[in-house]
């Protein structure tokens, strides 16, 4: 699906086994994923990007090919804390100890996060159609909760969501697809498969329920603990002019809350930015890497 160039790989970090592809040469940037996708939803993107740079894509832990350990009673093995720990281990595995990295959905919950924890390994950051965890649970109203209702289905305890959605896991899968991207949207064959093959799997459905959970508590905590802190280095916000994000909040104003150096604008698309709009993407993320670093 990336083509020659790219090269299937594992790497075990301290907490889990994380599956990767990486391709081309140049400064490494580090590209995550999002819910209910695997690391192939950069399909798009990467072979484009890898002409500039050295394009690491993994598989966050609890998806795709990735390990998916047991999540504990606070769930702290799917804290972004955790995740972002994976992708440092991963990279410095493969000789990165400073890089780029971009993040849609949840992988970009775990870019900011890794910002926060990781700040000296972290040279540009973007995150993709979020606002901050911590801020959007401080706002909840009606909007919120019918709009990402997922959110709070997700959390429920003994197994609920994952009876539910196990019950039909396809149907479930292209719900969120559907409904998140912008009317008329089309998702390429064999990403969509690989989604389709990867979220069948019981031990992904609860995984990514596990990953929601910890959101809810435990990254709230963390949260909580670092709101005084903003992510020290650039950051670009890229947002979706057709989903919720942009209905919803001043994306800009609420990202200068949590970091120093914010810019950004919205992309023609609905949530999946890199799938409905790679070309705007793939400008936007070349331009910002390819500025020069000023610390």
């Amino acid at each position: 699906m990336f083509g020659p160039a790219f090269e299937a790989r594992t790497v075990d970090t301290t907490g889990a086994r994380i599956h990767f592809t990486h391709g081309g040469e140049g400064p490494p940037l580090l590209l995550l994923h999002g819910y209910p996708q695997t690391h192939a939803m950069w399909h798009a993107v990467a072979p484009a990007l890898a002409a500039d740079f050295h394009v690491i894509c993994p598989d966050l832990r609890g998806y795709g090919d990735s390990s998916k350990p047991a999540g504990g009673p606070d769930h702290a093995n799917y804290a972004k804390r955790a995740m972002a720990q994976d992708m440092v281990e991963l990279m410095a595995a493969l000789g990165h100890t400073r890089f780029d990295m971009a993040g849609h959905d949840r992988g970009a919950r775990v870019t900011h996060r890794l910002a926060l924890d990781h700040p000296q390994a972290v040279r540009r950051a973007c995150v993709m159609d979020i606002a901050p965890t911590h801020y959007m649970f401080g706002h909840t109203d009606q909007a919120f909760a019918t709009g990402y209702y997922h959110w709070f289905f997700l959390i429920q305890p003994d197994g609920l969501p994952e009876r539910m959605i196990g019950a039909d896991p396809d149907y479930y899968l292209h719900e969120k697809l559907h409904r998140w991207a912008a009317p008329g949207a089309r998702f390429d064959a064999a990403a969509l498969a690989e989604y389709r093959r990867c979220f069948a799997w019981p031990e992904t459905i609860h995984a990514s329920c596990e990953d929601y959970r910890a959101a809810a508590g435990i990254d709230l905590a963390h949260d909580a603990a670092d709101r005084a802190r903003r992510i020290a280095c650039p950051l670009l916000v890229l947002w979706g002019d057709q989903g919720f994000v942009q209905r919803s909040y001043d994306v800009l104003a609420v990202w200068r809350e949590y970091a120093r150096d914010v810019r950004g604008h919205a992309v023609h698309s609905g949530h999946f930015l890199p799938e409905e709009a790679p070309g705007e993407v793939i400008a936007a993320l070349r331009d910002f890497f390819k500025e020069p670093d000023s610390r």
